[in-house]
């Protein structure tokens, strides 16, 4: 019979510790665990182990292991980042939501079985090629066994472009089908390849679930038509590129069918454009959409997390060149991208007129009032009871990007500002992980940005704070009880 899974000596405890702590005392438990000495990494890498052992990836992609995965690498950046007792937050939240899932009828009991490789013939291309067959037929318990095999004998990121071949295409069905696996790698960066075996096999069982047919016809015939696995293709941007590079993030930013983007990017590259310019143009232009959108439902972040996943693909020099084309060229088919288009202003926001008719203010007048503004959004009272495709965002949370505007246009600290929005992001638990996913994502891409479109992303992050903040924090609210701040 199957056994469960079982952890090295060193972490199985405190794996324990995450799956039968009752969801009523884990948020004090975890902080008196993290204040006793228990370090970040370690408590993350229980809650990875936790989630994907004991809670099960029910129907579509909220529960289970997907989110608590997904957000462990924006969760450990942003703790290193924050001050004193504030770093414990991120933490806190990671592991209540695993708990959490873990504790859910709708995602359990359930038992990760300890499993062993399976190959053909002990042959790496014969079980490359099985792999691939079990996931044309959705046989994810074959996949998982050949993903046991690969392990030892692949590259980590020879793995992710076999799983990005499934994930790829099924971006257009689910963007998670994507973004699963390339967050969990970056976790796994962090704490280390020997760990793939478990943590991996969470992004493997989900995106090797029989799904409809995701084709990728138009993508490639985008490929072939602008001759662009053929060509010499320039790899790194440069400062000779800006111009270039702000014409097609504009370009990009003021469309209002995003089904143009691919070609738009296409035809860039075509044309000469690198593949890092054209990854950075997406990234500022998928900023000025966001900040375009009307959307009010906190869990529209993937605009931005998108690109950000995207743009770290394009750094690996060991992805091949295809696999890096067809992600770029999918961005703007993930069903929670395209839900912006229907909720996008006709024109550029913050509108410069709104900007330009805000009274002046220093630095620290700014960063209090964006502050100010945001926490008074009523907590628990903006749940409307429509579904979250039809929230649209309140006139307070365009006036904290006008705000946010006027902070950039003024040249004030980025970091201040950062931090800040850092620790409005640590109050949300209603996202499950997606409001520090998108604060990390926008971290990443302002500092990868050059400094003449950079501002963009963080005016997109404080909108982001503002439409998040005041739904549902009741783990920020436990946490400050004990940790009396």
């Amino acid at each position: 019979m199957a056994q469960r899974v079982r952890y090295p000596d060193h972490i199985e405890p405190l794996v324990e510790f995450v799956e039968e702590t009752t969801p009523e005392r884990i948020v004090a438990a975890t902080h008196d665990k993290l204040a006793a000495g228990t370090t970040v990494k370690d408590m993350l890498l229980a809650s990875a182990l936790a989630v994907v052992r004991s809670s099960d990836l029910p129907p579509g992609h909220h529960g289970g292991p997907l989110h608590p995965l997904c957000g462990l690498h924006a969760v450990h950046h942003i703790s290193a980042r924050l001050p004193g007792e504030y770093a414990m937050l991120p933490v806190i939240q990671n592991v209540a939501v695993a708990n959490k899932h873990i504790h859910s009828p709708a995602m359990g009991p359930y038992m990760l079985a300890d499993a062993r490789p399976v190959s053909e013939n002990d042959d790496v291309d014969a079980t490359v090629k099985a792999f691939r067959t079990a996931v044309s037929r959705g046989v994810y318990n074959a996949c998982d066994h050949y993903f046991l095999y690969l392990l030892e004998r692949l590259s980590p990121m020879q793995i992710l472009e076999l799983l990005l071949e499934v994930g790829v295409p099924k971006n257009q069905l689910d963007d998670h089908y994507f973004l699963f696996p390339v967050f969990t790698f970056r976790a796994l960066e962090y704490f280390g390849w020997e760990y793939a075996k478990y943590i991996g096999r969470a992004p493997v069982r989900y995106i090797t679930r029989p799904t409809n047919p995701a084709m990728m016809l138009d993508v490639d015939e985008l490929i072939r038509k602008y001759e662009l696995l053929e060509r010499d293709l320039r790899v790194k941007t440069g400062e000779d590129e800006t111009p270039a590079v702000t014409a097609l993030a504009d370009e990009i930013g003021r469309c209002s069918e995003f089904g143009e983007i691919p070609e738009m990017l296409a035809r860039a590259l075509g044309g000469g454009l690198s593949l890092e310019g054209a990854g950075e143009a997406l990234s500022v232009g998928g900023s000025t959409l966001f900040l375009r959108s009307k959307t009010g439902n906190p869990m529209d972040v993937h605009i931005n997390t998108g690109a950000n996943t995207r743009r770290y693909l394009l750094r690996q020099p060991e992805l091949s060149r295809r696999i890096k084309l067809q992600a770029l060229l999918v961005w703007n088919t993930g069903p929670e991208v395209r839900m912006a288009q229907r909720m996008l202003a006709s024109d550029v926001q913050p509108e410069p007129e709104r900007v330009a008719a805000l009274p002046s203010h220093t630095q620290d007048e700014l960063l209090e009032e964006i502050e100010s503004l945001i926490s008074r959004l009523p907590v628990g009272e903006r749940l409307p009871t429509a579904g979250l495709a039809s929230w649209r965002s309140t006139d307070e949370v365009k006036h904290a990007a006008a705000l946010a505007q006027q902070y950039a246009d003024r040249g004030y600290a980025p970091e201040s500002l950062i931090g800040m929005i850092g620790k409005i992001a640590c109050r949300d638990n209603f996202t499950e992980m997606h409001a520090f996913k998108h604060h990390q994502a926008t971290y990443e891409e302002f500092y990868a940005t050059r400094p003449s479109l950079r501002w963009r992303h963080l005016v997109a992050a404080v909108q982001a704070s503002a439409i998040s903040h005041g739904r549902i924090q009741d783990v920020f609210e436990h946490a400050a009880e004990v940790m009396h701040f």
